[in-house]
């Protein structure tokens, strides 16, 4: 994808997707960190936030190698961004950290989708099956880390839109490219919608409606 994009845009991408992988990632060491597990369990927790969405997606899609076996180098950030925290961060850091990381995470959430969006459709999935994609790719990380630490995933019972963000933003990239767009405006359109869906969500404080029994 980087050979159809502006230099800047290339560059842009990256430092965003680093951002976004170091955020994912953090946030299963808090999880983790609350959980009380162990160094193995830490680093386990913190690669399936960071890694698990794309892994589900390349599996899905009989895509091989997976990613994070393509560029090795993530895992070694990942195991340093562990032991570092185990290191350095204390319980009384664990809240403002997680609220911190909800912006870059909006961020994440955005590139992830359309990234995942895409490369589902390069591989010819029907419009529905790449959106869905794309939302596994952003999503599904998060929904592993919060199923290994035996939590309902947070994406699913914490009624602020986070799957419904991605899957706009994926419709989005199925628009842009149907109408032949450039690779690097769908991409744009794509994770700005889905981001800044998310980050309106946030700052507004939008609530999807709970079940209601009775």
């Amino acid at each position: 994808m980087a050979n159809s994009v502006p230099w800047a845009l290339s560059h842009t991408q990256v430092v965003i997707e680093v951002v976004a992988t170091l955020a994912f990632a953090l946030s299963g060491v808090i999880e983790g960190a609350r959980k009380r597990l162990d160094a193995v369990g830490i680093c386990v927790v913190a690669g399936l936030a960071a890694f698990g969405g794309g892994t589900v997606r390349d599996v899905l899609l009989d895509r091989r190698p997976l990613f994070w076996m393509q560029h090795a180098g993530w895992i070694w950030v990942l195991l340093a961004l562990c032991v570092a925290a185990m290191v350095f961060m204390r319980a009384r850091h664990l809240e403002p950290t997680e609220r911190a990381m909800q912006w870059p995470d909006a961020l994440g959430l955005g590139l992830f989708t359309a990234v995942g969006t895409q490369i589902a459709l390069d591989a010819g999935m029907p419009a529905i099956v790449a959106v869905v994609l794309g939302m596994v790719t952003a999503v599904f990380g998060g929904v592993l880390r919060d199923i290994v630490c035996n939590e309902i995933p947070r994406a699913f019972s914490d009624h602020r839109p986070y799957a419904v963000c991605a899957f706009a933003g994926g419709w989005v990239m199925v628009l842009a490219h149907s109408l032949a767009w450039p690779q690097w405006g769908a991409l744009l359109a794509a994770a700005g919608t889905a981001c800044m869906l998310r980050m309106a969500a946030l700052w507004l404080n939008w609530r999807l409606p709970a079940w209601q029994a009775g």
